[in-house]
């Protein structure tokens, strides 16, 4: 619903940089079209870019002060449930706006660090306690609503984007050799805290930070579900999972029609989009719908319209269908890439920030399909630890989804940037291997979902829709979905190549076409088959003088890959090409050096 940035001092006395503030929130106006706020007191500064969604009025302007309980915060996202929790609370508090922000300051003065708990949403949050002379930084479960964090000149800045901190100045942007690693092995993904920069850090999912003057900042994990099977679930049969599956989901999509605006549906016309949908139609909604196609090139088609076309035929919606040409693509991909809050490999980027664009001229909110696939073993590279015994998890993720093995980089990057350990495979190989998790599987799903999706779908999806000042909402990371998925049985998950439970559902609502056909990936021709325009600018950008100065590529491995642009696949279907150029373009568009 918005971009928060903000200061806080580690000097008790110390005073914020409003300046800095200013501009880092300035920097945001994408996030919020409809408005801009400031505040400060003492050691904190907060700025605000509104996207108005719940509560129109200018009672649900931000940052929003409470001077009675000594409050202010600045919040981005939705909290879901917030109509139920102000019931709760107005037998003790007095309301001023009908805002879901209002809540989140009143849930905190009623249950202090335990607020968190009690909202269901997707949030960033900066909230400030006066009386306690605390800083409270918040991101909910599933890390869909973004924050980034840097030191600078003993100051705590905090933004939605990393862009935005940069615009504060003053931030290191020597490259991270670990975050490097990871962008290279697992095809541009930097799980929190780190990111590709060294100056910058991103707050985990689940995360409660406390900032105090004096003290080291504290943090606290609040939610982390069970990859296991729980007593509660024992004798269920398949059918009891599918039908619990359905009404959880059901809650899901419902929840995600909390609004004062419209709510609309980015339509893929695969599996998960459409249940969206079929949900929404079996709560007498027909929503606008939203699908994009490209054109075909070289056997591959460049659309589904087929499936969603049916789809939004068969529920009724007012459907939109966005068609774009290679010479448009081309035109996008700076502009995606500038909207990027980190740079990101996946090839419809572009696609998202296209049909966002289109999106954004009817409706603010959307709700997707994104999560899915890592919920429910929706993903090819799922296959091999469905059979695998749970000490392999690791060995079976690293053979099915790595784009690198650490080895490898030696070919690929300068001697200055090789790291002597495998940063990447000791991370992966630290979650895999945590108790909680029963099978192989389940230790895939639970690292897929809570680790590498924040930073891959998640930031995908909402770095291209609110760069249009449109909100995305994501049914299918439901934290008690998510929960009632992981206590699920795996073989109900995996089965039928993926996915199995939610087919089944599928089955039940929609047509058969959309279910009983190959995954489809998002298809963009002219951005996973690289020529023309597109192979230009990714080898103006590899070749610059910037690029060459920055000497983190070898040049035999650039001009190897510039040689035969299409012939360096990764094993789940990137192109190591577009995996650079994106980076270098990346760090040239926001003046990295």
């Amino acid at each position: 619903m918005c971009g928060i940035a903000g200061e806080v001092t580690t000097d008790q006395a110390g005073t914020p940089d409003l300046d800095a503030v200013a501009r880092m929130t300035g920097a945001m106006r994408s996030r919020g079209p409809d408005g801009e706020g400031h505040w400060s007191a003492g050691r904190v500064a907060l700025g605000h870019r509104r996207l108005s969604i719940i509560d129109l009025s200018d009672t649900g302007t931000q940052p929003m002060v409470d001077a009675d309980l000594g409050l202010a915060v600045a919040f981005n996202g939705c909290v879901y449930n917030y109509k139920e929790l102000r019931a709760e609370l107005s037998d003790r508090y007095h309301f001023t706006s009908t805002s879901d922000t209002e809540v989140v300051l009143k849930a905190y003065d009623r249950w202090g660090e335990q607020f968190v708990e009690h909202l269901v949403g997707m949030f960033a949050i900066a909230l400030v306690d006066q009386r306690r002379d605390r800083v409270l930084l918040a991101r909910d479960r599933l890390g869909i609503k973004p924050l980034y964090v840097a030191e600078v000149q003993g100051r705590t800045r905090f933004a939605s984007t990393l862009p935005a901190l940069l615009a504060g100045g003053g931030v290191d942007t020597e490259l991270d050799p670990v975050g490097l690693h990871h962008y290279l092995t697992w095809h541009s993904i930097v799980p929190a805290p780190r990111t590709i920069l060294r100056g910058v850090r991103k707050l985990p999912p689940a995360t409660l930070r406390v900032l105090e003057p004096g003290r080291a900042p504290r943090d606290r994990v609040y939610w982390q579900p069970s990859y296991t099977r729980a007593p509660e679930h024992a004798g269920w049969t398949a059918q009891d999972w599918r039908e619990a599956v359905r009404e959880a989901l059901r809650t899901a999509v419902r929840r995600r029609t909390v609004a004062d605006v419209e709510v609309g549906v980015l339509l893929s016309g695969g599996l998960d989009s459409s249940l969206v949908v079929a949900l929404l139609a079996e709560q007498g909604l027909r929503p606008r719908t939203f699908s994009i196609g490209f054109t075909d090139r070289d056997g591959i088609d460049g659309d589904e319209f087929a499936y969603s076309d049916a789809v939004a035929h068969k529920f009724g919606t007012d459907h939109h269908q966005l068609r774009i040409g290679d010479e448009e693509i081309a035109g996008a991909v700076g502009h995606a890439v500038a909207a990027m809050s980190e740079p990101m490999g996946a090839h419809d980027v572009t696609a998202f920030h296209l049909v966002c664009r289109e999106v954004s001229r009817h409706v603010k909110v959307v709700q997707s399909g994104q999560g899915a696939d890592e919920v429910f073993a929706g993903y090819r590279y799922h296959q091999p630890a469905a059979a695998a015994a749970r000490d392999r998890a690791a060995a079976v993720l690293r053979d099915s989804f790595y784009d690198h093995h650490h080895e490898e980089l030696g070919h690929i990057l300068q001697p200055d940037w090789l790291t002597e350990h495998d940063h990447s495979g000791d991370l992966l190989a630290e979650h895999l291997r945590a108790p909680g998790a029963d099978t192989a599987l389940d230790a895939v799903l639970r690292t897929d979902t809570h680790l590498l999706m924040p930073d891959d779908p998640v930031k995908r999806v909402d770095n291209m829709a609110m760069a249009w000042g449109v909100e995305a909402r994501v049914p299918f990371l439901d934290q008690d979905l998510v929960e009632l998925a992981a206590a699920c049985p795996p073989e109900l998950k995996a089965g039928q190549g993926g996915k199995l439970i939610l087919k089944d559902i599928g089955r039940e609502l929609l047509p058969a076409e959309v279910i009983d056909r190959p995954k489809g990936y998002f298809p963009v021709p002219a951005l996973t088959r690289l020529d023309g325009t597109v192979l230009d600018m990714l080898r103006s950008a590899l070749s610059s003088t910037a690029a060459r100065q920055r000497g983190v590529l070898r040049p035999d491995y650039v001009n190897t890959l510039l040689d035969e642009p299409n012939g360096h696949i990764t094993k789940v279907g990137g192109n190591e090409l577009w995996h650079v150029g994106v980076l270098e373009m990346w760090l040239q568009r926001h003046g990295i050096t």
